[in-house]
């Protein structure tokens, strides 16, 4: 395992740390652990209005009305 060493943290952002290590039953370095570990290798699902807000705006209405066909024909017809 490597070592990791973070310095010139401002005093809020360790008691803040501290607090919510205090939360979770952890220690301040167990709870950084678990901090660094779901942001950098559990990334984030996106919700489904990320999804949509992500999608090009392209083409018109017009362009994706949906058309009703006749009746299926079957291929031996």
């Amino acid at each position: 395992m490597a070592n990791l060493i973070v310095r010139n943290l401002d005093e809020e952002i360790v008691s803040a740390l501290k607090s919510r290590a205090g939360r979770h039953g952890v220690s301040a370095e167990a709870e950084h652990r678990m901090i660094l570990e779901n942001v950098l290798l559990k990334p984030r699902k996106k919700s489904f209005a990320e999804v949509l807000s992500d999608m090009p705006n392209i083409g018109r209405d017009e362009d994706f009305e949906r058309v009703q066909n006749e009746q299926p024909r079957h291929v031996f017809d």
